[in-house]
């Protein structure tokens, strides 16, 4: 429900449909029969934001309770915040067109850590002091999960408290507090220590830290009896957590236009660069019956035509051919097609080829994330080629032209050697294609290259790694396009100058708060697009600072060194993470969990595959 003043401004920026509301299924509520407004940010474009699953969970959890009303705002394209700016029009939420100034909690979801300098100037847009210490009510409570919140310390100075972990459970029991508080008259202040004793909850104003001459981290202090590790919080069941049985359809084509059901959290396999098959661990599975039912619901609310599973290695779901099974008795007639987005390269079947091809063909995608088997030991990948290139034949016999290979330049111990055997596995794919008796008459092949760099991230065992160097990264680019001899192949990459930024966030301390209220005075806003980054803008900010970016970024860091997240506990310990980086120095392997209990820690939580793989062996 958009103002007057907002109607006047929609004629004079691209895709209106970002600012109005109104999608089927939306929630709309009487903001006075409700005792808890939520205003829920994304940090980025409508498109992006209503692509993401997280959000369509929690926008619907909150809103199945009366007495909270979520709304959904998101980050405004640079021509609607001109306008907004020029009429002094605040950020508002788009089911009531509420500024959100209003609202109780101003709640952020953290996936990318170029997207922090949005999140200020969000807050900036609404008229909401940036700093925490400046927000003195107990009225716009700022609140932020999601997986970068892994380490809030960059968002200190202006997050009142972080969910750490899951967020279904815990978010429902601070708004309880929020409540009880509010009733008795309590203080901010108080609310947030209250706060503090619940597990899974980060204030970041309960801790001081000290540091050492060198800048690195003496201590975390906390204080007002706030715990010394705060825990993250995992949801236990699959089949019970609440999952929404419909998501409000968006106006404008999406990202990710489609309807998409979570089959199971975590990761099994433990590759060493990626923090997402570490902090979401344990592996939680749906059941089949439950997945199917949740598909169905989706379809018939949403009337969407493709269901996507969502996992982050959908054939490692235990029971997918029989969930494909079930999923097909009624997909094809409904003429519904069911997508697997994320593969692995061992993991495709025939089996899983003739479920999955029932209505669309779309291309398919595959992770080697490195051309050469030593670097895949590395990395533990557990890949080989001629399983990568087996894969590709049976994708091609089955009829598919489009595969899409993802590799990562920048890891631990690369040389150009590893670099230029991107190149080569692609020319091996496409002449598999060509090999294939069954190939499709009268089509070539095509095969995307992509190379993103590497970004040491915490919680992984290449936490303490340094990142390569711009000036490394741009040759190791130039390497593997002057590699490529065949015009079947398109080579893509990611700009070197957003990894390196976000490298200094993803592994940075307090000290970069006072560069991000800089870069929020200055109008600093969508780092992770092309048209508005700029690297030398943000060394200036440094330089004024007098901070070395290239400390957090490109430095190596000792295994007994204080991290700036050490104070946060995901589960898995930290002497496992050094393990598997001097694992990872002899080229040596891990297996996954389903082949053997590598004691992670992350048994502790009672459930999930590592659990029961410590259960057999006692």
């Amino acid at each position: 429900m958009v103002s007057k003043d907002v109607e006047k401004l929609l004629l004079k920026v691209q895709k209106p449909g970002r600012y109005v509301g109104g999608e089927l299924n939306e929630v709309i509520k009487e903001k006075d029969s409700v005792d808890v407004r939520f205003a829920f940010c994304f940090p980025d474009t409508y498109e992006v934001g209503m692509s993401h699953l997280g959000m369509k969970i929690l926008y619907s959890l909150l809103n199945s309770k009366d007495y909270i009303w979520c709304e959904r705002v998101f980050a405004p394209w640079i021509d609607m915040e001109k306008e907004m700016t020029d009429r002094n029009i605040p950020l508002y939420a788009l089911e009531s067109g509420d500024p959100v100034s209003d609202f109780d909690f101003i709640g952020f979801t953290l996936q990318y850590e170029l997207s922090f300098s949005n999140v200020l100037n969000m807050l900036r847009l609404s008229n909401v002091p940036i700093k925490s210490s400046d927000r003195k009510d107990l009225r716009q409570i700022v609140v932020a999960g999601g997986p970068c919140a892994c380490n809030p310390e960059p968002l200190a100075d202006f997050i009142d408290l972080f969910f750490i972990g899951e967020g279904e459970e815990v978010d429902l029991e601070v708004i309880e507090v929020f409540r009880k508080c509010r009733k008795e008259g309590k203080s901010r202040s108080e609310f947030l220590r209250l706060c503090s004793q619940i597990e899974g909850v980060y204030v970041p104003s309960l801790y001081d830290v000290e540091y050492n001459d060198d800048g690195t981290i003496k201590s975390f202090m906390p204080k007002d009896n706030a715990p010394a590790v705060v825990h993250k919080r995992i949801m236990k069941d699959m089949n019970t957590s609440f999952y929404p049985d419909n998501f409000v359809v968006p106006l404008v084509e999406i990202v990710h236009d489609r309807a998409v059901q979570e089959i199971f959290r975590g990761c099994i396999r433990g590759c060493r660069f990626c923090q997402a098959g570490f902090i979401y661990r344990p592996v939680r599975e749906k059941t089949p019956d439950v997945i199917n039912e949740q598909c169905k619901k989706l379809c018939k609310n949403t009337g969407y035509d493709e269901v996507s599973l969502s996992s982050l290695s959908s054939s490692d779901y235990s029971q997918i051919v029989p969930l494909l099974e079930k999923l097909t008795e009624w997909s094809k007639d409904e003429k519904v097609s069911i997508s697997l987005p994320s593969l692995r390269v061992d993991g495709f079947t025939d089996e899983i080829m003739n479920k999955i091809k029932t209505v669309r063909k779309s291309g398919l995608t595959f992770a080697p994330e490195a051309g050469s088997q030593r670097l895949r030991d590395v990395i533990n990948k557990n890949v080989k080629e001629d399983e990568l290139l087996s894969t590709c034949a049976t994708a091609f016999d089955g009829g598919w032209t489009t595969v899409k290979l993802y590799f990562m330049i920048g890891l631990p111990t690369e040389t150009l050697d590893d670099v230029a055997a991107i190149a080569k596995l692609g020319q091996s794919v496409v002449d598999t294609y060509y090999s294939c008796p069954n190939k499709p008459k009268g089509k070539s092949v095509r095969v995307t290259v992509s190379a993103s760099s590497f970004v040491p991230k915490p919680f992984t065992p290449f936490q303490w790694e340094p990142q390569d160097t711009i000036n490394d990264l741009h040759i190791k680019q130039e390497h593997i396009k002057n590699s490529i001899t065949t015009k079947k192949i398109q080579f893509n990459y990611h700009d070197a100058d957003t990894s390196f930024l976000e490298a200094v966030f993803a592994r940075g301390d307090r000290k970069l708060c006072r560069i991000l209220e800089l870069a929020c005075e200055k109008g600093f806003h969508f780092d992770g697009w092309n048209e508005c980054f700029n690297l030398d803008e943000w060394l200036k900010l440094f330089e004024e600072c007098g901070i070395d970016p290239s400390f957090y970024a490109n430095r190596r860091r000792s295994f007994d060194e204080i991290l700036p997240w050490d104070h946060i506990d995901y589960g898995v310990t930290k002497e496992y993470l050094i393990k598997e980086c001097e694992k990872a120095y002899k080229n040596t392997t891990t297996p996954h969990c389903r082949l053997k209990c590598n004691n992670c820690g992350a048994a502790k939580y009672g459930e999930g595959v590592c659990f029961e793989k410590c259960k057999n062996m006692v």
